[in-house]
């Protein structure tokens, strides 16, 4: 679609326009100004015949605007040129022959894609199947455990022997209680010793324990879990033994303990430690089945300011335990319902959609009288319809309230009984003296629970305890509900970086006497981690090319494995969850094959796609292979993507240990004087090769290795170490035939390179390598990879933004890639194993261009002056102050241009060199746009607001509200002064967000969406001339592809003045404060996902007795009159540990 300018337009495409030989200075003939009301472009359409008495008057000399046909011969001129150096320098037909001379030297294999992804999705399969068997014993022997342990009630810390994860880091902080008192007796010290599989220092003899910062650890209910989970110990060590593989082994407990293996130190955080078991993503889908949830929240006018401020953060505290198998809907309510956000049914709870649910319950706002019955039937309307995607398992309401008499006992005989498939949990909240036996009959007569959260230190616990409840049809279904579940992508909390977690639920087995019913609680969930790298070794890597790869997603649609899976900034509160449409540019074709590997299907397609280029500048029209199957015992599916020139790849065969030797010289820096500077691709070629991110360190350390071993060593990659040694031989016989015996300053080049599969990246001379900037890994490389997918010559400009300052041409040292692929055809098979080059000088090739752009056949020839009484067409080089010629890339970026003030503007986005110009480009089809959004993007972190110095969340009464004594007697007050009180108990209430807490630095970025635009050609492919009508500002231009290379010949009128304000385009990334596309509007058309095979929301012998308590746990009454006086003399009190423990009794 055409982008309008302000106050100039320009014309549509169409077929190309013979040239209008037009005077260059003066208010153009029969052309009015905007204002005269006359036709803009009447002249396109008048006779050329008629024309030419008023472009030139008879006596005087005028240059007019080049005719088509020599704008023509110009661009021929270009692409001989061109044409002309690749093929002396570039050393394509030279380079097939060599591939040829030396075909003893290796063999052509071939990728069989169906054989390929079975295999690897075989391998995936096994490794993920030794740690199900791994997770298995250990709950088995969990149950078995806590079944066979023995409760006690007057267990002390000093009877528990255990390694506390927390416990270095508390005495590293002068101002811990554990500094203190001294370090428990109970609390091992332990040695440790770094490991590189967990990238971290640990003991393989002890498990480590991390208790959330809310929880009392003296409490007697944590002591007993201590005490019965230490015996996992001994199955955690077998289990290594019988996997070495085996990274963390996890425990997470109901109770909130976690008990890991092997132990390490906790990361502590620089801040307050808020990791809680409970909330972890492998957590919520372990202990119960996904959930359609439906939030009410009361605003009424008796909901004051600081119980509405619990009432918001209970709701996000809440959102935080819903995942993306989950769907989530909130509203508000007083005599009327609705929904608090643009989502008017349930949506997905992933991170996105949670996220507009949190800045939309921030504007909740308390009026009116309290209507249960409005909230409750909004409720069930929502979890009754079904023309909606949902969760379709668990099913429940969340009501937060401050009070109320009604029991709405009519809606839930018209809605839900007798069956009650809604649960219906209840939450008063605040400080208040209303009746809460209405609230607790509510949930007691529908399956679920009452919950009291009188302040913000019993939101997070009072938050996730419905997952208990929800856990119960698990418990009772037995071995049908142990079934091991397969998580998101997310980040390790202990620095692992992103893995996937097993997970499996593990059961109370007791029973409370001799006949009595089964217990019902869920003890927690077993989880074993599994490196997403360690997956990635599993897959072919540099067999299947530059472009070709491995993918793997889930039910969610959701990528497991991509190239293009590159998180900025990672979360352990939240899953990484990219979708294959958006990790790969989308179409329909890549919809189908999603919809396909979801539902478990084996599949093939050939597809034409769009590709977004390594440097995220261009866009590629390319052949893509999609070949996919599904990974057995698992919720994944795995895809193998290639390109058709990938079907055969080069397998070297260097058997004669005197030609490895001789090969292997020019890889010696002793060499490059001669023979060209060589880059090796940092690869894995063998086990005790040092990595480097220097390349001259890494080659330094790769030579270092080969003088102990030989290539075809047990402990090296034979295939790459003898592609490699090949590769470095082939590019040299190019240096010998080709390259060193031409004089580079003749065609005004820098530099000549070749860059192959086997990782050898040459470049000639070996001076010319202090400015090479391209990655030594050549698949990491985006000439390589463009040079891959695109026929022809592909030019590079030196990449600049906007923002940062010109370049600097100083020495000769700015130069333009121009690349092209070998093509080798053997035996009827076709590959591409290497891309040759050259590198040119900006400047002289700038000359080089106004020459090849005039009216000159060579540099030396004279130019052509225009006599009087004469008539001439203007070139490039004479009337370069009246007429610009550029170069433009397909990516829309400068590469040359006549005028030698934009030198330094090379590598620039076209707009930001001339807006007007690029805009008509765009308007006439010669580019297309493509814009998409980066879901994986960091940004600087937004400057804080305006906040008070009180602490978050607290209202804070007015002078006149403390002068006023009928304030002194009211309800906020009272509610007031009671949270002071429980917020210095429950500390974390002077805490900070969460982001915070968790220890980011102000500094650290965060994790956000970026709109991303990029051009390409369009269909445009004709020579084309038009006019940018601007009145008496118009402008002539015309444009033409040169063949067999990705530029554009530009030739337009310079512009006369600055009064046609065009619109610009923009190339750079932007910030989406929204979050990228509108949640709202995606949210109608949500992408096609599957759940969990499995549901438990039903068990006939489910006890719902237990449905709600009274009040949780409070301090002691001393603790309560301490701080009390306390506060009343001014002292500032010290926090005293709490008991946020699990509710119910575990015998």
């Amino acid at each position: 679609m055409a982008v309008p300018a302000r106050t100039c337009g320009a014309s549509r495409p169409g077929p190309a326009r013979t040239a209008l030989p037009w005077p260059r200075r003066g208010p153009r003939p029969g052309v009015r100004s905007p204002a005269s009301g006359s036709p803009r472009l009447l002249l396109l359409f008048l006779p050329p015949l008629l024309l030419l008495p008023l472009l030139a008057a008879p006596g005087a000399s005028a240059y007019s605007f080049p005719q088509q046909h020599t704008m023509q011969h110009w661009a021929r001129r270009l692409e001989q040129e061109i044409d002309g150096v690749m093929r002396i320098f570039g050393g394509v037909q030279q380079l097939q022959e060599i591939y040829k001379d030396n075909r003893n030297l290796f063999e052509v294999q071939e990728n069989e894609p169906q054989k390929l992804v079975e295999k690897v999705a075989g391998d995936i399969e096994s490794l993920l199947d030794r740690k199900v068997q791994a997770l298995k014993r250990l709950a088995d022997a969990a149950e078995n455990f806590q079944k066979a342990h023995r409760w006690q009630d007057n267990i002390k810390e000093e009877d528990i022997v255990y390694y506390d994860a927390k416990a270095d880091a508390e005495l590293d902080d002068p101002e811990s209680e554990e500094m203190e008192r001294g370090p428990k007796a109970s609390t091992l010290r332990l040695d440790f010793i770094e490991d590189s599989n967990f990238k971290n220092k640990v003991n393989y003899s002890y498990t480590a324990v991390q208790i959330p910062t809310d929880i009392y650890k003296g409490s007697t209910i944590i002591l007993n879990e201590l005490n019965w989970t230490e015996a996992l110990e001994n199955v955690f060590t077998e289990n290594r033994r019988q996997d070495p593989t085996l990274l963390w082994q996890v425990f997470g407990s109901a109770t909130g303990v976690t008990r890991y293996y092997p132990a390490t130190p906790w990361r502590a955080p620089k801040k307050i430690d808020l990791y809680d078991v409970r909330r972890r993503p492998w957590y919520i889908q372990g202990a119960s089945s996904p959930k359609d949830m439906v939030i009410i929240v009361d605003v009424s006018g008796s909901v004051s300011g600081l119980t509405l401020k619990l009432m918001k953060t209970s709701v996000c505290e809440m959102l935080d335990t819903l995942s993306d198998d989950d769907y989530v809907n909130v509203a508000s309510f007083n005599e009327k319902a609705q929904p608090v956000s643009c989502f008017t049914h349930l949506v997905q709870a992933n991170v996105r959609n949670k996220k507009v649910f949190k800045e939309a319950v921030q504007g909740m706002v308390a009026k009116g009288t309290t209507g249960y019955k409005a909230g409750f039937e909004y409720a069930f309307d929502q979890l009754q319809n079904s023309n909606i995607t949902r969760a379709n398992c668990n099913k429940m309401i969340m009501m937060f309230t401050d009070g109320g008499e009604d029991r709405v006992q009519d809606v839930f005989e018209k809605y839900n009984w007798p069956n009650r498939t809604v649960r219906v949990f209840t939450f008063s909240v605040g400080q208040h003296n209303y009746d809460v036996t209405p609230l607790q009959w509510m949930a007691c007569a529908n399956k679920g629970y009452y919950f009291e959260i009188p302040s913000i230190g019993a939101i997070r616990i009072n938050t996730q305890e419905y997952l208990d409840v929800l856990g119960r049809p698990m418990v009772l279904a037995g071995k049908a509900a142990k079934q091991v579940q397969w998580t998101n992508v997310y980040e390790d909390a202990l620095g692992l970086g992103l893995v996937v977690t097993g997970t499996l639920p593990v059961f109370n087995l007791t029973q409370d006497g001799p006949g009595e019913k089964k217990n019902q609680l869920i003890l927690g969930v077993m989880g074993i981690d599994v490196a997403l790298n360690d997956i990635k070794r599993l897959t072919p890597n540099y067999t299947l090319g530059a472009n070709g790869y491995v993918f793997a997603i889930d039910l969610n649609g959701y990528v497991l494995l991509h190239p293009n899976l590159k998180p900025q900034t990672t979360n352990f509160r939240e899953p990484v969850t990219l979708d294959f449409l958006d990790a790969e540019l989308e179409d329909e074709n890549k919809e189908e094959i999603r919809r396909s590997m979801i539902d478990g299907n084996k599949g093939h397609k050939q597809i034409r796609t769009l590709l977004k280029s390594l440097d995220e500048r261009y866009i590629d029209e390319v052949m893509r292979n999609y070949t996919w199957v599904p990974i057995r015992s698992t919720n994944y599916s795995l895809g193998l993507v290639l390109p058709p020139y990938s079907t055969f790849y080069l397998q070297a065969n260097l058997s004669d240990q005197i030609l490895q030797v001789k090969y292997f010289e020019f890889l010696l820096p002793s060499s490059f004087e001669s023979e060209g500077h060589v880059f090796i691709a940092p690869r894995e070629y063998c086990k005790d090769l040092n990595a480097s991110d220097n390349n001259t360190e890494f080659l330094r350390n790769f030579i270092e290795l080969m003088e102990k071993v030989t290539p075809d060593s047990k402990q090296c990659n034979n295939f790459l170490l003898h592609n490699l040694i090949l590769d470095t031989g082939i590019t040299q016989q190019l240096v010998e035939r080709v390259w060193r015996d031409q004089d580079l300053n003749t065609y005004s080049l820098l530099a000549v390179f070749a860059a192959t599969d086997g990782g050898i990246t040459r470049v000639f001379p070996n001076k010319a390598a202090e400015d090479w900037t391209e990655n030594p890994e050549p698949f990491n490389a985006s000439f390589y990879r463009r040079s891959l997918d695109n026929r022809g010559y592909v030019f590079k400009p030196p990449p600049q933004d906007a923002l940062l300052r010109p370049l600097e041409l100083e020495n000769d040292t700015v130069g333009i890639l121009v690349s092209t692929a070998v093509e080798l055809s053997l035996g009827g098979r076709t590959l591409r194993p290497a891309v040759v080059g050259v590198k040119l000088d900006l400047e002289a090739w700038a000359e080089k261009f106004k020459v090849l752009a005039s009216n000159r056949t060579h540099q030396d020839q004279p130019q052509k002056q225009c006599g009087p009484n004469s008539h001439c067409e203007m070139d490039c080089e004479v009337n370069n102050e009246d007429l610009l010629c550029v170069l433009i890339d397909d990516g829309g970026f400068l590469v040359l241009s006549n005028q030698n003030h934009q030198w330094d503007q090379v590598g620039r986005f076209f707009s930001e060199v001339d807006a007007n110009l690029m805009l008509a480009l765009y308007n006439n089809s010669f580019y297309t746009r493509k814009e998409s959004y980066d879901y994986q993007a960091a940004c600087a972190p937004q400057p804080p607001g305006n906040l008070g110095a009180a602490p978050r969340g607290i209202f804070v009464p007015t002078i006149a509200d403390f002068l006023n004594l009928a304030w002194w007697t009211s309800a906020a007050a009272w509610s007031l002064f009671q949270q002071l009180l429980y917020g210095l108990i429950y500390h974390s209430w002077f805490q900070a967000d969460p982001a915070e807490a968790e220890g980011n630095p102000e500094a650290r970025e965060s994790s956000c969406v970026m709109k991303q635009t990029q051009y390409y050609f369009g269909s445009v492919n004709a020579s084309y001339n038009a006019i940018i009508d601007c009145g008496n500002c118009s402008r002539l231009f015309h444009a033409q592809r040169l063949t067999n290379t990705n530029l554009l010949f530009v030739v337009a009128e310079k512009p006369l003045c600055s009064q046609c304000e065009a619109g610009r385009l923009l190339q750079k990334e932007t910030h989406c404060p929204a979050d990228g596309p509108e949640q709202c509007e995606l949210v109608q058309r949500p992408r096609y996902r599957r759940g969990p095979h499995i549901c438990f929301d039903y068990n006939a012998t489910e006890d719902t007795s237990d449905c709600g308590r009274g009040a949780s746990f409070p301090p002691s009454l001393g603790v309560l009159v301490s701080l009390q006086l306390l506060l009343l003399l001014g002292l500032p009190p010290r926090p005293q540990p709490q008991v946020h423990a699990h509710a119910s009794h575990r015998p």
